[in-house]
């Protein structure tokens, strides 16, 4: 049984509802965003199920619109240092991890020499500690960098290049 609440209208009457032009609605029809029915050569437009079909087109359209000024937002964030990536972090948090494990790993070494000179167990672990709390020092005096940071978002964009043929 046919559906007797159909409302078929014309594109112009489309277009006076959405505030476009007929053209428009043909565009939108070719496109998928809208359904119509030929009559003729006419397109005809079942009124409710055209409207439904067209809010379901806006509310995605501004969502796509809302996400791409989310993400410039974010972008806007990082490249003004207030806001990081994690990789970044991880890279200069690994960097720092890295740079504390190479003094570790040479402690034996730079300390050889000096604790064998060592007389007692109590001068050797003196100068163990001395040498330990140097390490721990260097680790305390670690300051946040932003440049290190930016440094980093303009390798990855490949900014790094532009400013420095902007330099010659």
């Amino acid at each position: 049984m046919p559906n007797t609440n159909t409302k078929l209208v014309d594109s112009k009457t489309i277009a006076a509802l959405f505030e476009l032009t007929p053209r428009r609605i043909q565009q939108l029809t070719k496109e998928g965003i809208i359904t119509a029915t030929k009559e003729g050569n006419a397109n005809r437009y079942d009124l409710l199920p055209t409207i439904q079909k067209y809010i379901r087109y806006l509310t995605a359209k501004a969502d796509l619109k809302r996400s791409k000024a989310d993400i410039a937002a974010l972008q806007l964030k990082e490249l003004e240092g207030t806001m990081h990536r994690s990789e970044d972090v991880e890279a200069v948090m690994t960097d720092l991890v890295y740079s504390i494990r190479s003094m570790l790993v040479a402690l034996p070494g730079s300390l050889a020499v000096d604790v064998s000179s060592a007389a007692t167990a109590a001068e050797a672990s003196d100068i163990i500690r001395a040498e330990v709390y140097k390490i721990l020092e260097e680790l305390a005096g670690y300051k946040y960098d932003p440049e290190v940071y930016a440094r980093r978002v303009r390798d990855r964009e490949g900014w790094s290049e532009l400013s420095d043929d902007a330099d010659d």
